[in-house]
């Protein structure tokens, strides 16, 4: 889509600069971009071609093994692929997870939408005859058999499997897959619908692939793990160890396997003799979100959601530091995609799993996991320990304390789309509405004050020592900062990579772009389109 939160309507115009020129700041690439927008479902045609899908950058991609690079080969939002596959006569069918849709193209011929209104769409596999399969998984577990003319509805099989991923059928043209919820590798007879465990004992099993000489090949997500399987005996053996948040495999006709991972946005082609793995393409990060600053004896610590990881960067030399990566065994994270630092505070939240996570800065333990959200935007702690979180779904700012956030209370609600927090000198905060293209001042007892409007999707925001506010106006792609005491807007930099093309559906699907500034004044924001962090500084 056009517009990332789909309000067609908002066509407000540009405020223009005034007094500072964007001339007066420098802006520097901190941390390199990288090609996926996390990778998910990978699958090889008969050429040899490899091709691989994302959900948030809603895009699928083909991969130069060789070179290293990937391409476009499906943009947004038609292109939003958790699982790829190929038919028996080249036609490829891609899984739209979010959108609910399943489509299709043979050769460089047209897209065709062969079922919609399945949120949760997941993975899909053709049968050796040309028939299709696929299961929705988290946002459902029910497997169908997809019409490949899209004319008929899809026709349920089972339901209720325990999360049957990344699938494929086997040379006894059963349906082999694993099962993410039960740890275990099962097979389905589709005709029957009858399911049998083949294998047990994993710890998060994401897709299975079968080689040449009739081997089963799992990938666990959690412990890293490509795993071989003999089929008929259950027979597990452990061939590659690499890292967890693994999503799929393929393997090409001369065996050469390929793995996708979430966190490190990119692909390993794994030896299956002997486990050796080389890294095809990789991303220092996988998709950047909010971020936030901390500032010790001049040195700048940028805190980041990065959706399948939590990273810090260095201000200074833009090095990366992971510190938890979703799926990983023993690992308490989910789709980081906001961030707020203050002293030892670092605050994450999820508008997709609806949560909202207090993490010690000094030592990365989880101080506290707070569920039950809906859409958090942002969330930040207040002077009392209190936290405030942007709840985009309920339209509020809501105050959360006691024992594991157990009492919440509306600071205030009517909120067009509150995406971002930065908290004031004095217990206000500042939020952007970024529906109603507002940036507001909200004090203790709720009262709201609009700074400034007829701003095109403010996002991410923060404060800098002077008291200014630092805004990225998404819409129109650049960086403002605004005065409080009379809501005067400026340009700091404009023409910015900000503003993913991400889903269809709106809000909120999408990655916010987040600020933060540094104790020297130094400026960050992330780069949804690069998945990079920048830096600016005054001349």
């Amino acid at each position: 889509m056009k517009n990332r939160f789909a309000c067609a309507a908002f066509v407000a115009a540009i405020v223009s600069a005034t007094s500072v020129s964007a001339e007066n700041y420098e802006v520097t690439r901190l941390v390199p971009g990288s090609a996926f927008h996390g990778v998910h479902g990978l699958a090889i045609d008969k050429a040899g071609h490899l091709f691989a899908g994302s959900v948030a950058g809603a895009a699928l991609y083909e991969v130069d093994i060789a070179g290293g690079t990937a391409k476009v080969a499906i943009p947004a939002p038609i292109g939003m692929a958790d699982d790829i596959a190929f038919a028996p006569d080249g036609t490829m069918a891609w899984t739209g997870f979010l959108a609910g849709d399943l489509y299709s193209r043979k050769g460089d011929g047209p897209i065709k939408k062969l079922a919609s209104g399945l949120p949760g769409i997941n993975s899909l596999a053709f049968r050796k005859d040309g028939r299709l399969y696929a299961t929705t998984v988290f946002l459902g577990d029910t497997l169908y058999e997809i019409d490949v003319e899209g004319v008929k509805p899809p026709r349920q099989i089972m339901e209720k499997m325990g999360g049957l991923n990344g699938f494929e059928f086997g040379p006894d043209d059963k349906l082999y897959g694993p099962l993410w919820f039960k740890g275990q590798v099962a097979k389905v007879d589709v005709d029957k619908a009858e399911l049998t465990v083949v294998a047990d004992g994993f710890k998060v099993p994401a897709a299975v692939n079968f080689d040449s000489k009739g081997n089963l090949w799992v990938v666990d997500t959690a412990l890293g793990q490509l795993v071989r399987v003999d089929p008929k005996s259950g027979t597990k053996t452990m061939v590659a160890q690499l890292k967890p948040s693994l999503d799929n495999l393929a393997i090409d006709d001369k065996d050469r396997i390929y793995v996708s991972n979430m966190a490190d946005n990119g692909i390993q082609e794994v030896d299956p003799a002997t486990g050796q793995a080389r890294q095809v393409i990789i991303g220092k990060l996988a998709l950047p979100g909010g971020i936030g600053v901390t500032s010790e004896n001049g040195k700048d610590t940028i805190h980041v959601a990065d959706v399948f990881a939590y990273r810090t960067v260095d201000g200074a030399t833009g090095e990366v530091t992971e510190k938890a990566r979703m799926h990983a065994a023993g690992v308490t994270l989910e789709y980081p995609m906001s961030a707020t630092a203050k002293g030892n505070d670092v605050v994450l939240s999820s508008w997709f799993t609806g949560t909202v996570q207090v993490i010690d800065g000094k030592t990365g333990a989880t101080r506290d996991m707070l569920h039950g959200f809906k859409a958090p935007h942002d969330a930040l702690v207040l002077a009392d320990g209190s936290i405030l979180v942007a709840e985009l779904g309920t339209k509020s700012l809501v105050r959360v304390s006691g024992e594991h956030g157990k009492d919440r209370t509306p600071l205030i609600g009517g909120l067009e789309g509150p995406v971002g927090l930065v908290g004031g000198s004095s217990g206000e905060v500042f939020v952007t509405e970024a529906f109603a293209g507002v940036v507001s001042k909200i004090e203790t007892n709720g009262e709201k004050t609009v700074l400034a409007k007829d701003l095109k999707m403010p996002e991410g925001i923060a404060r800098a020592r002077d008291g200014k506010l630092i805004v990225a106006e998404v819409g129109a792609k650049r960086l403002i900062e605004i005065a409080p005491e009379t809501g005067k807007v400026t340009a700091i930099a404009a023409n910015l990579p900000i503003g993913l093309t991400g889903a269809p559906g709106g809000l909120p699907t999408h990655i916010p772009t987040g600020v933060a500034v540094g104790e020297s004044g130094t400026i960050y924001f992330s780069s949804d389109i690069e998945n990079a962090i920048y830096k600016v500084t005054k001349k």
